[in-house]
C-alpha cells in the first residue's frame, strides 16, 4: 500500500541522535547571574479617547485618584469630579532584570491595562519606578507603549481587533537605577553551574568534559583515587561546581577561563517523552522514544441517516374528507470498512509508527487516541504528556 501523508498532522520528530553535541553555555548558567523580577504601577497617557472611564461613570477609581495625585506634584489642583480621563489608562508594568544588569543598563518592559481602558495604542508611559516583591528600588520605565496591533470600534457596533490591544511593550523602556548585589566575580571562590534542565547523566557529563578539555583527565579514575584535582564536580543532578586553576590569579583571567568553558561541547542526556496537544492535533516526540512490541488495529463505524421528503395527498384533491400532508421517510445505513492492522516490532522507533499508521491511512485525533492506547497497554517506554 502506498504510503499516504496525513496533511493535518504535524509531526515534529526530534531525532536526537547519538553524538549530538552542544556547548555547555547552551545548557547551564552561572549561579551569581542574578535576575530580579520587577513590577511597578504607572499612568499611559495620549490615548485617542480609549482610556479609562471616569469614577462618575463607575469607571477605574484608582485612575482619578492617580492622576490627581500626580497633579497636585505638579502644583495644579483639581477636583476629582471633574477629572476625565478617556486618555489616561492606569496600567502595571512588570519586567526582569538583564544578568549582571548594572546601572544604566536597559531593558524591555511590558505595560498591562489594569482599568477598563479598551486599547493602550498610542500611549506613553509616564515615569514609573519599578521595585522587587520585598519592596527594593531597582529600576524606573518611561517610553511609548507598542502593541503590535490595533483596536477599532464603530459607533454601529461593529468591532475589528488585531492582537491584544490592552497589554504592551516597550522595548529598552527601563533603566537600572541600583545596581543588583553579589555579581562580582572571585577567583579564589569556585563557581557553580546550573542546569537549564537538572539530570544526573547531562550533570556528570559536563564535569567529565571539563577535566578531559582542560586536564586532560578522566573524571571516572581520578589520580591516586582522589578527587581533589578535579577542575569540574557535579554536586547533583542540577549543580555542576567548578573551581578556578592556580594559574587564575585575577578576574579577567577568570573571565577568559571561562568563556572557555562555554564553548566545550556536551552530549546531553534527553528524556523519551510524547508531547500531544488534542486541541491543535499536534505530536512532538523525541528520538530516546522507543516502543515495545504491539499490535494496532485500526477500522471504522459509519452511520449514515438520510431523510427524503414523501407527499401524501387524500383521493379526492377537491373534497374536504383529507388534507395534503408531508410524511418524512428516514433511511439509515451502517458501513463498518474493514480493519486494518500493523504490528510494531522490538524497540520500534516513533519515526517507524509514524509511516505504520501513515500507511493504514490514519487520522490526528485517532493518532492521539493510539498514542495513549500504547501508554496504558505497557508498550510505550516514554512519558506521555497530554497539553
Amino acid at each position: 500500500m502506498p504510503r499516504k501523508i496525513i496533511v493535518s498532522l504535524i509531526l515534529v520528530m526530534l531525532s536526537l541522535t547519538w553524538g549530538a553535541e552542544v556547548r555547555v553555555k547552551d545548557i547551564v548558567r552561572l549561579e551569581n547571574a542574578r535576575q530580579e523580577s520587577l513590577v511597578g504601577y504607572g499612568l499611559v497617557l495620549g490615548l485617542n479617547g480609549t482610556g479609562d472611564r471616569s469614577s462618575s461613570n463607575r469607571g477605574a477609581v484608582f485612575t482619578v485618584q492617580t492622576i490627581s495625585n500626580m497633579l497636585e506634584r505638579f502644583g495644579i489642583t483639581v477636583p476629582k469630579e471633574q477629572l476625565r480621563t478617556r486618555n489616561v489608562a492606569a496600567a502595571i508594568v512588570t519586567a526582569q532584570t538583564p544578568a549582571y544588569g548594572r546601572i544604566g543598563t536597559r531593558f524591555d518592559v511590558t505595560i498591562s491595562s489594569l482599568g477598563d481602558a479598551t486599547s493602550l495604542e498610542g500611549g506613553i508611559l509616564l515615569m514609573t519606578p519599578l521595585m522587587t516583591g520585598d519592596g527594593t528600588y531597582y529600576a524606573q520605565a518611561q517610553g511609548p507603549v507598542s502593541i503590535g496591533g490595533y483596536n477599532v470600534e464603530t459607533g454601529a457596533g461593529e468591532r475589528v481587533r488585531k492582537n491584544h490591544a490592552t497589554v504592551g511593550r516597550i522595548p529598552n523602556g527601563a533603566t537600572m537605577e541600583v545596581a543588583l548585589p553579589n555579581q562580582d566575580m572571585n577567583v579564589g571562590d569556585p563557581v557553580r553551574l546550573l542546569l537549564n534542565e537538572p539530570d544526573f547523566v547531562t550533570a556528570s557529563r559536563i564535569a567529565e568534559e571539563i577535566n578531559l578539555t582542560l586536564l586532560g583527565m578522566d573524571s571516572t579514575y581520578p589520580p591516586d583515587g582522589s578527587s581533589d584535582a578535579w577542575l569540574a564536580r557535579p554536586l547533583n543532578a542540577g549543580v555542576v561546581e567548578l573551581s578556578f586553576p592556580d594559574t587564575i590569579q585575577t578576574v579577567e583571567e577568570g573571565v577568559f577561563f571561562l568563556a572557555r568553558i562555554d564553548t566545550i561541547r556536551v552530549e546531553p542526556d534527553v528524556e523519551a517523552r510524547i508531547v500531544i496537544n488534542e486541541r491543535t492535533g499536534t505530536i512532538v516526540a523525541g528520538g530516546n522514544v522507543r516502543i515495545a512490541e504491539v499490535l494496532i488495529s485500526h477500522g471504522n463505524l459509519m452511520v449514515h441517516t438520510r431523510q427524503a421528503p414523501v407527499i401524501s395527498q387524500p383521493n379526492a384533491p377537491f373534497s374536504n374528507a383529507g388534507r395534503t400532508v408531508v410524511v418524512p421517510i428516514t433511511d439509515t445505513k451502517v458501513e463498518e470498512s474493514a480493519a486494518q492492522t500493523a504490528v510494531l516490532e522490538e524497540n520500534t522507533t516513533v519515526a517507524e509508527l509514524a509511516v505504520a499508521l501513515n500507511e493504514l491511512g490514519v487520522k490526528p485525533r485517532d493518532i492521539i487516541a493510539i498514542f495513549q492506547a500504547i501508554k496504558e497497554a505497557g508498550a510505550l517506554n516514554a512519558e506521555l504528556v497530554i497539553m
